[in-house]
């Protein structure tokens, strides 16, 4: 399989995974990961609410294995197309990755703790102020966002176009 064969492979994963799991799915996984506010009045002890909130843990460790496809992506076009300065951008977007990936399971089992505000008298204030987390996992997102973005764009686009469009032949050969 030739180079540009496998970055395009990876491009038509990219794109989609970005896309749909790091721009809607937050939303969806979301809702899916937190104890839903009909079940909420109907919890009447502690350990039911821990119960609640334990079962979203399955799905909080889905959620944050289907958002790190685009980081797998970025490290097989680093390992396809070795550049040290690139190379530094893709760990940088994997340390904010692990960042926002672990405040935001925080985020999202206090959310669930909490339960919309049912659960706070059974818990630590600790969980209740949780609900802050989503600030700075959206100041550590944005950032996440952009270099991942420029760094995928970098990669799927191919070497021999210039930025008039003009394509010009490979000079070391095939």
């Amino acid at each position: 399989m030739s180079r540009l064969a496998a970055r395009t492979l990876i491009a038509v994963v990219f794109w989609p995974s970005l896309f749909f799991f790091w721009f809607l799915g937050p939303f969806v996984f979301f809702l899916l990961s937190t104890t839903s506010s009909e079940v909420c009045p109907l919890l009447e002890r502690r350990e039911q609410f821990l119960e609640a909130a334990n079962g979203t843990l399955p799905m909080l460790v889905l959620q944050n294995i289907i958002y790190a496809v685009p980081i797998i992506c970025l490290v097989l076009w680093i390992r396809l197309l070795p550049d040290p300065a690139r190379a530094r951008h893709v760990v940088t977007c994997i340390k904010l990755f692990i960042a926002a990936a672990i405040l935001g399971a925080l985020w999202e089992y206090g959310s669930s703790l909490a339960c919309d505000g049912y659960g706070q008298a059974f818990f630590s204030p600790l969980w209740r102020m949780t609900s802050y987390l989503s600030i700075v996992i959206l100041v550590i997102n944005i950032p996440l966002y952009v270099l991942v973005f420029s760094l995928g764009r970098g990669f799927s686009t191919r070497d021999d176009i210039t930025e008039d469009g003009v394509v010009h032949p490979r000079q070391d050969g095939p």
